[in-house]
């Protein structure tokens, strides 16, 4: 069996290893092959030692989708040949985040990611992926688009004719995006580039903002809002744009925090006058990837992958990813 493993802190050290195929799955367990894996911005803060320790040779990657080859005594969901997603967290089944669960998720820490042949996990670490979606759209699911689905759902419901915020074309952005127009809401993207303003408004965008030649885009949102501002904005980069976001969210609106790429937030008097609710995201659990699969299921809601590469090509896969021009998911095919 082959896997990538993290030798070091920078691409160059991903390396390909081999080992032994789980062939007997223990009380509750599936075996799975994996088919496609995704990358994260999160994967780039693992290899290069930001987003905590790790354990030595950590197979890389939260998000990917795969085949039931083998059922161990007791699971009863799932049997040989279905098609299913990993979840990111190991152990949120549902409910709240309690300190007692793993916050770090698959693919940090201690616990191996899904850039290998095969892994054995327990049943409850797997859902049923959306019957019309292939191995390599599946994989995009697990963080992204779970991320967006609970930073539009989690604190409070959308409604039809609210308006969202997304920021830039990311894996979380453009699920964002897609997932606000299932519930009838309005949305305003973000971008620097005109190329990818336009494939937002083929995405659905309403309205696009290009935060280069208008970097007031907060300006620009409350214009676009007749000075009201957003309902939702799902913020992305942090520490630079925050207070941005809170100048462009309504009275009252709330901000999804998604991404730490500039650096950490900071609250000044602006948040608590317009009296926001700030609501950092971490994923979801097993029951949000499950509700959110039957919506996507309901509108055939497909994943914008940008570029599929090779299992012999992970390496490369990480680079690409790494100059960041990428529009939608990338995604490692593994068979």
């Amino acid at each position: 069996m082959k896997s990538y493993v993290l030798s070091g802190s920078d691409v160059d050290s991903i390396k390909q290893v081999s080992g032994v195929r789980p062939e007997s799955p223990g009380n509750g367990e599936i075996i799975v092959k994996m088919r496609a894996a995704s990358l994260n911005f999160r994967d780039l803060m693992v290899l290069t030692g930001l987003y905590g320790e790790r354990k030595n040779n950590l197979v890389p990657l939260s998000d990917g989708a795969g085949e039931v080859v083998a059922v161990g005594a007791g699971v009863t969901e799932f049997g040989a040949g279905d098609r299913v997603a990993l979840t990111f967290h190991l152990d949120w089944i549902g409910g709240k985040f309690s300190p007692s669960l793993n916050p770090i998720g698959r693919g940090g820490g201690d616990a191996d990611g899904v850039l290998t042949e095969y892994v054995c996990v327990k049943a409850s670490e797997a859902v049923l992926l959306p019957s019309y979606m292939s191995y390599e759209q599946g994989a995009t699911l697990p963080c992204a688009a779970v991320t967006a689905w609970t930073a539009l759902t989690q604190y409070d419901a959308l409604c039809p004719g609210e308006t969202v915020v997304v920021q830039g074309t990311g894996g979380v952005s453009i699920f964002a995006l897609q997932m606000a127009k299932l519930f009838g809401a309005r949305v305003i993207a973000t971008s620097s580039s005109e190329e990818k303003l336009h494939t937002l408004k083929a995405l659905g965008a309403d309205d696009v903002i290009n935060y280069r030649t208008r970097p007031d885009w907060d300006q620009a949102v409350l214009e676009l809002t007749d000075g009201v501002g957003a309902d939702v904005v799902v913020e992305v980069a942090g520490g630079e744009t925050f207070a941005k976001s809170v100048a462009a969210t309504r009275m009252g609106g709330r901000i999804s925090v998604i991404g730490l790429l500039s650096g950490m937030p900071a609250l000044d008097h602006n948040f608590f006058i317009r009296m926001q609710s700030i609501h950092p995201i971490r994923v979801g659990s097993r029951e949000h990837f499950v509700a959110m699969n039957k919506a996507l299921s309901t509108h055939r809601l497909k994943p914008l992958v940008d570029r599929v590469f090779h299992f012999s090509e992970a390496v490369e896969a990480f680079r690409y990813f790494e100059a960041r021009q990428h529009l939608g998911k990338v995604v490692i095919a593994i068979d």
